[in-house]
Order: structure tokens, then sequence, then C-alpha cells
């Protein structure tokens, strides 16, 4: 099998599908012939860039069996692919905004038109699936892949001593909660601290890792709050620094909120956490109820219903012994359903049957 894989988000650039199409780039060479065109130079370059997609794509189809798309919005290309080379067969990656993008323009045109002519859709959630089929797109091409993690690269030992100098203050006696990622609304983060916060042992302190549209926002409900003792905002921080923060911190937190036009496709964070040994409190929403299995790597809660959050963090908070227990089964739970190897697998064996068609 022949394959060509075209990526518009691609690390040093940050975020869910950037480090998912950096993973697939990684991992599908090794069970498949692989050519790539990448922009590692985020939207800004995406007026060059598709163009320069569309060109070379046009020659290096002649040499291969698909066409795999990084995600929904590359589907113009596969579109006009799929036009040239009708034998060829196109497929595309759905993250989630991919497809509830809420502009007029783009959902007719995009979702609608291109989308509709490619052979397959590979779903990162059933709550992503259950979108693209809502908007159109058939059900008996979408295929659900959940994203995946490199388990190795969570294998490091706790330390605590490295993680009080990113913080720039001692833990001790300390509980440290974690979220980390792009800092968009529908993360819930704001809402987190003005309702959730407040309410837990007093010991506890919340870390924020990342950056993105919501950062401001974040700081002011800190400030209200009267809570920038026990909110530490860090920004963007280099991988070193993440897998810090995630080898050595107790509790992860995702408390999405529901936001008009957003969604949550998956949640790349949450199952690297679980690799990384923490207990994951996330909510049960969209695509995280696919990246959380309850009671195997996490807990899932009622969104917005802070007493959920409450009385589920303040009990791992309480118990050393069964919280480090939990992390451990949660660390195996995910070793053994998203490690890269068994995901790609998926990828190499649905992309047999869509070319046996």
């Amino acid at each position: 099998m022949n394959i060509l894989f075209i990526s518009r988000a691609f690390p040093p650039i940050t975020g869910g599908i950037e480090n998912q199409n950096a993973a697939l780039a990684e991992w599908l060479p090794k069970f498949a012939k692989t050519k790539f065109i990448i922009n590692r130079h985020g939207k800004t370059a995406l007026p060059w860039f598709l163009p320069f997609a569309l060109l070379k794509a046009c020659f290096l189809m002649f040499r291969s069996d698909v066409l795999i798309l990084g995600d929904g919005v590359l589907a113009i290309i596969g579109a006009i692919i799929k036009i040239l080379f009708p034998r060829k067969k196109v497929v595309t990656v759905l993250h989630g905004l991919d497809i509830t993008y809420p502009l007029p323009f783009y959902q007719h045109l995009w979702i609608r038109g291109f989308l509709k002519l490619l052979d397959g859709y590979f779903c990162v959630s059933n709550h992503t699936r259950t979108q693209a089929i809502r908007h159109g797109v058939n059900s008996h091409k979408c295929f659900v892949i959940p994203n995946g993690v490199e388990t190795e690269r969570f294998t490091s030992k706790r330390d605590r001593n490295r993680l009080e100098t990113i913080l720039g203050r001692s833990l001790e006696g300390k509980i440290v909660l974690l979220t980390l990622g792009r800092l968009a609304k529908r993360k819930g983060v704001a809402w987190f601290i003005r309702q959730v916060l407040p309410r837990l042992n007093g010991n506890i302190l919340y870390v924020v890792a990342g950056s993105g549209p919501e950062e401001l926002a974040i700081r002011e409900a800190s400030r209200e709050a009267n809570l920038d003792a026990r909110v530490i905002l860090l920004g963007r921080v280099s991988q070193d620094d993440v897998l810090t923060l995630l080898n050595s911190s107790d509790i992860f937190v995702q408390p999405n909120i529901h936001v008009s036009g957003d969604m949550e496709g998956f949640g790349i964070a949450v199952i690297e956490a679980g690799s990384a040994g923490l207990p994951v409190v996330a909510s049960d929403l969209e695509g995280l109820r696919d990246a959380i299995k309850q009671g195997e790597n996490g807990f899932l809660v009622k969104p917005e219903q802070a007493d959920g959050f409450i009385r589920t963090i303040n009990e791992l908070a309480e118990n050393n012994t069964e919280r480090q227990n939990f992390g451990d089964k949660a660390a195996r739970f995910v070793e053994n359903t998203f490690h890269w190897n068994m995901v790609v697998k998926r990828y190499i064996k649905t992309l047999t049957k869509i070319l046996e068609r």
C-alpha cells in the first residue's frame, strides 16, 4: 500500500490536530510506504500551502494508492484529486470543528460539496461520527478510530523537585490539579475556577498550562475569585515541561462546557494524562466519552455540575494510596487501548477494506 498524507496543521504549531497529524506521520510509515505534504507554518500559510499541496499531490498520486487528509478543511484538495484521479481512494480524518464550523459558506461548499466526494472518513470519536452524519456525510463511509498516545513518552519517574522549579513554589503538603492544552472557551477553565476551585480542599493548587483565546478570561476569573494564590497560569510550556507536569502532578481535570459551534473531538490530553498515571476528572461531554472509560482511566462528571467535580476531586485528593493505585490502573488501560501501534493498525486495516471496494 502506497499512502500520500497531507497535513495543513503540524508542529511546531501546537494543538490537538497538529499533535494527531504528527503522530500519524510518525507511525504510518511503520506499516506502509508513505509520502508527505506538510504545512509547518500555521494558518497564515494556508493561502499558498493549499495550491502548492494540490499541485504536488497531482504528481504524487500517480504512485499512490490512497490519499489521507489530516482534517476536513483539506476536503477541497481531496475533491479535486478525486475528480482528476477517480480510481484512486481519498479519505480524511475528521476531528470535530472541521465538521461543525458554523460558517454557512463552509457548511454548504465544504461539507455538502467537497467532503461528500471522498471515499472514507476516519472520525476520532463516536460524537464526531454522529456530527458528521448529522451534517450529511454517508454513515457507511464513517469509521471511528480514536486518537492514540505513545505511552513510552510518559514512563519517567515522578520528579516533584523539578515540578516545584517549574511552578516556582514549594509543594509540601499540596495536591496539584493540572489542565493542559489550548485554552479555548469549551475547555471550561474559567468556569472551573469560579464554580469549583473555591469549594475544593484548601491544599489543592490548580495549574493551567497552555495558551489560547480564553487566557485573559481565565486570568480575570482567578482574580475575581480571589484565587491567584491557588491558580498557576504557565502559558505555553516546552515539551520537557509538559512531561514533568504530567508525570509529577496529582490529578488531571478537563471541565469542558458546551459551546455552540465548537466541540471536543476526542481529548488527546486526557489519554496522555492517563498514560502518565494521573487520574482524570472530566466532563461527560462529546469526544471525552470516547477517551475516558468510567472507572478505568478516569471519571466522567455531568458538564457544568460543580458538585460532581468537587466530590470526585476531593475524594481523590484525600486518599493518596487510592489515587496512586487508580493512576497505575489508568496507565495500563491506556497502554492496552490507545497505543499508537494499535491505532495505526486499525487505520491500515480500514484502508485495506476501502481499497478493496
